[in-house]
């Protein structure tokens, strides 16, 4: 599971680490984002750019946006199947920009979980495998939003949480950001456990427990503060 991640670099910084792209100058750093916020996606489209999207996705068939709050992930081994993704996996896919995330490791009493930050080694931004759909409620406005997928963990997360967010190669984005319709199968073989090597992770305060902190403290190590 993926429930909380960060985006910390300016607008600025992703642009050099992106520069193909167009990046939203309303785009703020954050340092603990939460489901239902608004998250920075690049939809495959035709023209490459940043859109900001809410964490959580509505299928277009929904009754309601309250689904939403459930479907912020979407297990990779499923997608083809299950009908809140199978049309998305097709048809609308993105990436989610991301620079770290954080998971939740039940400590020694089993009573209570230690928040770990996990990110490059190199500090550079990457972008999680995510789904994206179009949902229209009666007073007809368009909602975007998204949810990201995640499969195994890694040796680096196989000790911390039984699952990991899919984090794309920059040699996979053009293939899943494909505008046209992919069948499933050649799209399986992207969604898989990203390097440990190139990653760390570490324990961090109980202040990211809140959604309400978003502050540079959420991501210094424990202890440090």
């Amino acid at each position: 599971m993926c429930g909380r991640f960060t985006l910390a670099l300016s607008p600025q910084q992703l642009e050099l680490a992106f520069p193909w792209l167009a990046i939203p100058p309303e785009l703020t750093p954050s340092y603990n984002i939460a489901p239902s916020q608004r998250v920075a996606v690049v939809p495959n489209k035709e023209e490459r750019r940043v859109e900001l999207f809410q964490w959580g996705l509505i299928p277009h068939w929904a009754k309601d946006r309250k689904i939403g709050n459930r479907m912020i992930n979407a297990r990779c081994e499923t997608l083809a199947e299950k009908p809140s993704f199978r049309a998305a996996y097709r048809r609308r896919r993105c990436l989610v920009l991301a620079d770290g995330f954080y998971e939740w490791k039940r400590a020694p009493d089993r009573r209570t979980k230690i928040p770990i930050y996990v990110r490059m080694r190199s500090g550079e931004p990457f972008a999680f495998a995510g789904l994206w759909e179009v949902w229209r409620g009666p007073d007809g406005v368009p909602v975007h939003s998204c949810a990201i997928i995640t499969t195994g963990p890694n040796a680096l997360l196989e000790p911390i949480h039984p699952r990991m967010p899919v984090i794309l190669p920059r040699e996979s984005y053009q293939q899943w950001l494909e505008p046209d319709e992919q069948p499933p199968a050649r799209l399986a073989t992207l969604l898989k456990p990203y390097p440990a090597a190139e990653m760390t992770a570490y324990p961090v305060s109980t202040l990211v427990n809140s959604p309400r902190n978003n502050s540079p403290a959420c991501i210094t190590p424990a202890g440090q503060l």
